[in-house]
């Protein structure tokens, strides 16, 4: 998925590893650090999800590693690409691999897509302009 914001990379960047940044728009809370080689919980009003920072380059790159299905019996790595576009940010959000040939893993590739889609429109409320889109339960 590719995603232009207005505002800089740096702002972008924070907006994923910085905790008090990242629950502005995606999870309620974070338990745990946001470092490399550190697993951390994301909780969600209906779900607590792991992830485990692989990759942290300053305002252009952040990667983790997250489980898909019951019993975390699939796991992805999500990239994020950030690069400078004039005054903004162009993102680019890889997840995967998703083997489609695996029971249950299309359903998780259609999640991922529903969900990223609608994770990218609430980052760029938050960073675009300042508002937070998500449902009224977080």
């Amino acid at each position: 998925m590719v995603r232009r914001f207005d505002a800089p990379p740096a702002r972008v960047y924070r907006c994923w590893t910085v905790p008090e940044e990242l629950i502005r728009w995606f999870p309620q809370r974070v338990e745990g650090s946001l470092a490399v080689g550190t697993r951390s919980t994301l909780v969600f009003p209906d779900q607590r999800v792991w992830w485990d920072v692989t990759v942290l380059e300053s305002d252009r790159r952040f990667e983790f590693r997250w489980p898909w299905l019951p019993g975390d019996a699939w796991e992805t790595t999500v990239s994020v690409h950030l690069e400078r576009a004039g005054y903004g940010t162009l993102l680019t959000l890889t997840d995967g691999p998703f083997d489609l040939r695996v029971p249950g893993v299309l359903d998780a590739y259609a999640e991922a897509l529903e969900g990223w889609g609608e994770a990218l429109a609430w980052l760029r409320g938050v960073v675009d302009f300042s508002s937070d889109l998500r449902p009224r339960q977080y």
